[in-house]
C-alpha cells in the first residue's frame, strides 16, 4: 500500500497537471470558436439583407410597371360611348367615312356626324386659309415665344428666334405637324391670330362644315372640333391647291437654320409605301381625340377620301386603313368596272 500511495499521488498530481495543461487549450479552443460563429451571424445577417433587398426591388419594379401600364386619358368618343358601335372591318377608329371624291357617293361610313377635336388636322384648314390668302411663301417669319406651346406642353425643334420662309413653315405644317410653324402661319396673317381663326371659321361656313369650330391654327386645342363629313369637304376643298397636295405629301425635308440643317419626316408612314397613291394627307393626335388621319387616295380605280378619327392605338389609325385598302380592292368596284356596267 505504502508503495501504492505516492504512486497513486504521483498519477493523481500528474492527472491534475495534465488537466491543468488542457483546459486552457480547450478554452482557448472554445474561445476561438465564439468568433467564428460571429461571421456565420454576420453572413446571416447579410443574407437577411440582401434577401430584404431583392424583397424590396420587385415592389419597385412593380410599382413603375403600374405607372407605364396606366391607362391613358380617355377621347371623348371614348367617353361618348362611339368605339361601341361595330362595323363589318372592325375598326379601332370610332369615326370612318370613305366617299368616292368625284361621285360623292359614300362607300363605307362609322359615326359620320359625330362632332369631335381633330387635333392637328386643323392644319389643314391652316393651310387652305395660308395659301387661298396668297401671301407671299418667299417671306421670312421668325419663330417666338408667342409660338411655344403653353396647351399641352409639346417641344418643337424651333426655338424661339428660328427664321424660317412662309413655305418652309407651310412644309412643316403639313409634313411634320410642326406646332410652332402652323402657329406662326397664323401669327403672321394680316390681322393677327384672331383675324387668321376668324378666317378659318369663315372658310368652315362656305364649305358648308356646319359642324366645324376653330379656336386656334395647331390642333393643340381640344376645342378645335369636326366631324368626318365636314372634313371630306375639307379634304376636298384643299386637295384643289397644288401647292397643299405637294407640301402635305413629302416624305422627308431638310431645313436649314441658322448655320445648322434639320432633317423633318412625314407623321404618315404611307406616304413611302409604294402600294399607296395619296394625293393629300394630314395626321393628327391629342389624348382627347385619339389618332386621326384624312387623306385623298387613289384606290380601286377610284379617287377617294378617307377620314378616320379617334382611332384608339398608336398604329392603329394606319391599320385601319389598310384593312380600308384590302377591302376596297376585294369588295367595291372600280369607277372603269361601273362604267362598263353601265354601258351593258
Amino acid at each position: 500500500m505504502v508503495r501504492w500511495f505516492p504512486l497513486s499521488v504521483l498519477r493523481l498530481s500528474l492527472l491534475v497537471l495534465s488537466l491543468g495543461v488542457f483546459l486552457p487549450s480547450a478554452q482557448a479552443a472554445s474561445a476561438s470558436t465564439k468568433p467564428a460563429a460571429k461571421p456565420k451571424a454576420s453572413a446571416k445577417a447579410t443574407s437577411n439583407k440582401a434577401t430584404a433587398s431583392r424583397q424590396v426591388r420587385p415592389v419597385k419594379v412593380s410599382r413603375s410597371t403600374v405607372v407605364r401600364a396606366a391607362p391613358a386619358r380617355p377621347s371623348l368618343g371614348q367617353l361618348y360611348g362611339l368605339h361601341a358601335t361595330d362595323d363589318p372591318l372592325d375598326l379601332k377608329s370610332s369615326v370612318a367615312l370613305v366617299i368616292d371624291q368625284d361621285t360623292q357617293q359614300v362607300l363605307f361610313s362609322k359615326n359620320p356626324q359625330a362632332v369631335l377635336p381633330i387635333a392637328s388636322i386643323t392644319k389643314l384648314m391652316t393651310a387652305l386659309v395660308v395659301t387661298e390668302a396668297g401671301l407671299p411663301l418667299d417671306e421670312t417669319l421668325t419663330i417666338s415665344q408667342d409660338d411655344v406651346d403653353t396647351e399641352k406642353g409639346s417641344r418643337s425643334r424651333l426655338t424661339v428666334g428660328t427664321q424660317l420662309t412662309r413655305g418652309e413653315m407651310l412644309l412643316l405644317a403639313l409634313m411634320s405637324s410642326e406646332n410652332r410653324a402652323a402657329h406662326a402661319l397664323g401669327r403672321h396673317y394680316p390681322g393677327g391670330m384672331e383675324a387668321f381663326v376668324g378666317a378659318m371659321n369663315a372658310k368652315a361656313q362656305l364649305l358648308g362644315m356646319t359642324g366645324t369650330r376653330y379656336v386656334e391654327p395647331t390642333g393643340l386645342s381640344s376645342q378645335n372640333r369636326s366631324s368626318a363629313n365636314d372634313l371630306a369637304r375639307l379634304v376636298d376643298a384643299a386637295y384643289g391647291h397644288p401647292i397643299i397636295r405637294e407640301l402635305s405629301t413629302s416624305r422627308e425635308a431638310q431645313v436649314d437654320v441658322g448655320n445648322r440643317q434639320l432633317q423633318f419626316r412625314s407623321t404618315n408612314g404611307l406616304v413611302r409605301n409604294p402600294e399607296w397613291d395619296i394625293g393629300l394627307q394630314k395626321t393628327g393626335y391629342i389624348s382627347e381625340a385619339g389618332r386621326c388621319l384624312v387623306m385623298q387616295a387613289q384606290l380601286a380605280g377610284r379617287k377617294l377620301i378617307l377620314v378616320l378619327l379617334d382611332s384608339a392605338g398608336k398604329y392603329s389609325r394606319i391599320g385601319d386603313a389598310e384593312r380600308i385598302r384590302k377591302w376596297l380592292d376585294q369588295a367595291v368596284p372600280s369607277a372603269s368596272t361601273q362604267a362598263a356596267a353601265g354601258r351593258l
